[in-house]
Order: C-alpha cells, then structure tokens, then sequence
C-alpha cells in the first residue's frame, strides 16, 4: 500500500489509503508494514510500524456531518489525558489537521479480567480529573477550525426528552404521579450545571474504547471528548451503557465496588468529592430516547415512541432491553437513595411492570461482555 496519498485517497480496489504528509513523514518517519483495520463509517483506521515510533495506530476522520469539531475533540481529549502518568490513553504521536489525521502508539488489547469494572472505574476516574482545576467548559460547542479550540460543555436530556418520556408512560398504561413532571424538569437543570471541578469526559466510555493492557486500561476514540459531570460516565456501569452496542449489567457488590473505587480516586486525584448524585445521571440517561441508538440515528426520530411499535437489536441487548434495564435501574436507585425523584422511581417501577406484561419474551440484559473481546 502506498503511504503518499492525499486525505480520503482510495487505491484500486476502493480501500481507503494511508493519508500520511511530509509534515508526518518528516517528523516519524515513513511508515511500513500498513494495514487497513476495522472501524466506525466515521473514520478509517491502519495499524503501521515507523521508524521512530514503533507500532503505531493511524486514524482518520473522514468527511462528513462535524468531522472538524470531532477531530478537534479528540485531539483535545489526547492532549489532555495525555499529560497523566501512568497512562490511561494510548501517546499521541502526531497530527495533520489539514487531513484530520492523528497518530497514536499502538497498545495490545487483551481480555477483560474477571470484575474489571473496578479497574475501570478507577482508570475512569483518573481520566475525569486529568481537566486542569482551573478549566472552565464553555456553554456552546467550540468551532472546529482549530486544534486549540477548547471541549464544549456536555449536553443532558432536555424538554423534548421528558415529553417523549411521558408521553411513552401513557402510552405504556402507566399512571403518571402528578409531581414527576416537575421532578424531571428539576433533574434536567441539575444535570445541566457545570460542576465547580469539571472531569474530562471521554463521550462515549463503551467496551471496545477500553483497552486492557498489561500496563492499565488505556481509552481511545475521544471523538465526542466535552467538559462536565464525571458522575454521568460513571453511571455507565449501572444503566448498561447507554452509547455503547455492549450492554451488561454487573451485580450490586462489584456495582458498589467500582462506584467506591470511583469516588475515592477521584478524592485522591483532586482533593474534592464528585459532585451530584449518580440517581440524577442514570435518570438522565432513562429518558433519553437517542441512547437507544447508535450515533448515526441519534436525532432522527422519537426513538422511545418508536419502540412501541417495533423492537429493534443493537449489539448485545434490542431496545426494549435496554429500556427494562434502565427503568429497574431507577427504580431501584431512587426506592434505595433518592427522595427528589420519589414520583419517578414509583413512575419506572410502574412501566418495568407494564413493558414485561407487554413483552413477556424480554429478557434480561447479558451480565457479561462477549468473549474474548472487546
């Protein structure tokens, strides 16, 4: 394969080809050994060896719909975790922002251990905190022009989410308790405040983006990198994560493990206690009808009014799945720890019922990850 090609260059059997400058080649070397690697519609993706950085991954985005910003996210992302030792991203090696290209060392994945969600939890805790203490997130996205610009502030569930929510609890034969409304609009303005100490949030924290390495877990793919509460990734654990085709559900006791884990790196990182409550950010992720989805369909259609119609499989778990999943999850929480979702928690237990009485065939959430990987 050659290596001089321009950004978005397909050879003569319709492969993308490596998108590697002078500007690269001057500062690594000219890669060998390519090989084109699996990867999302939204980027291509080539394992090299380089003379001067070893094995190498060479990542593409390509264009499309806010190709830019998702560059300039993850090249702000890498840069930030970057700075932490020991690791927990692979090193970023070089970049061309004229063809969106970055170059990262290389790092082997290997399986899972058994209760790797405390690891996890831990390496995922060490990432929030690696966003300087001063970092302010701003309250629109950032221009996608620079590789300077700063990560956006993460976006929560809004008005359009809790109408989809509610009118789906009817249309399921749910009784509606006369205060959830005003409880999910006050979860959307809490879910919505910037904490004092923002995390560095990596935007879509799945199976597959964790790479467990003899050295650590190491995250890739920070394409929708922002700035916000690090309690909302944590909640991936409990409600199955939410962007992610690979939907488990761990018991309580490594749930609890990893949560605590979670807590007191992140005490330990910056000297202050996670802010918020994880209730709030697992209700946040249930209303959400778009993380039912993946990426490519999120903004599409009223994916919770569409559920009621038809189910549908996304990777490990179909869409009712994952509803269930989420409604016992809150339920649970909000019945355990949570008096300002009271309404809600009664509300989710109440659909729980009605989406099994529906759906008999559902079945719950696999408890563990395929194997051997991602």
């Amino acid at each position: 394969m050659t290596t001089d090609v321009e950004s978005g260059t397909r050879g003569g059997d319709g492969r993308p080809q490596l998108p590697f400058g002078a500007a690269l080649r001057d500062a690594l070397g000219a890669p060998g050994e390519v090989r084109l690697l699996d990867s999302s519609p939204r980027s291509s993706v080539w394992a090299a060896e380089l003379p001067r950085g070893g094995p190498v991954v060479v990542k593409q985005l390509v264009q499309g719909p806010g190709a830019g910003e998702r560059y300039v996210r993850e090249v702000a992302g890498l840069r930030i975790a970057g700075r932490l030792r020991p690791p927990v991203t692979p090193r970023l090696l070089g970049t061309d922002p004229s063809a969106r290209v970055l170059v990262l060392e290389r790092v082997e994945h290997g399986a899972p251990g058994e209760g790797w969600e405390v690891a996890y939890a831990t390496a995922l805790a060490r990432l929030h905190a690696a966003a300087p203490a001063d970092t302010a997130a701003p309250a629109e996205a950032a221009p996608a022009d620079t590789e300077s610009a700063p990560l956006p502030r993460w976006s929560g569930p809004g008005r359009t989410d809790i109408d989809s929510f509610l009118t789906l609890a009817r249309g399921l034969g749910a009784a509606v308790p006369a205060q959830v409304p005003d409880e999910l609009e006050r979860l959307t303005r809490r879910l919505d405040r910037t904490p004092r100490r923002p995390a560095l949030l990596h935007g879509d924290p799945c199976p597959g983006n964790d790479l467990h390495t003899a050295d650590g877990i190491r995250f890739i793919d920070f394409e929708q990198a922002s700035l916000g509460n690090g309690l909302n990734e944590l909640a991936y654990l409990r409600v199955g994560f939410p962007t992610c085709w690979c939907v488990t559900a761990a018991p309580e006791p490594l749930l609890l493990s990893a949560e605590a884990a979670y807590r007191s790196t992140w005490r330990e990182a910056t000297g202050t206690e996670p802010e918020g409550e994880l209730a709030d950010a697992c209700a946040g992720w249930l209303i959400r009808g778009d993380a039912l989805v993946e990426r490519a369909l999120r903004g599409s259609a009223d994916q919770l009014a569409r559920l009621t119609r038809e189910d549908w499989t996304w990777g490990t778990a179909t869409a009712r799945q994952r509803l269930l999943h989420r409604l016992e999850v809150v339920a649970r929480m909000v019945r355990n720890t949570d008096t300002s979702l009271a309404g809600l928690g009664t509300l989710s237990a109440d659909m729980a019922g009605r989406v099994l009485t529906r759906w008999p065939e559902l079945r719950p959430v696999p408890a563990r990850r395929p194997h051997p990987y991602p």
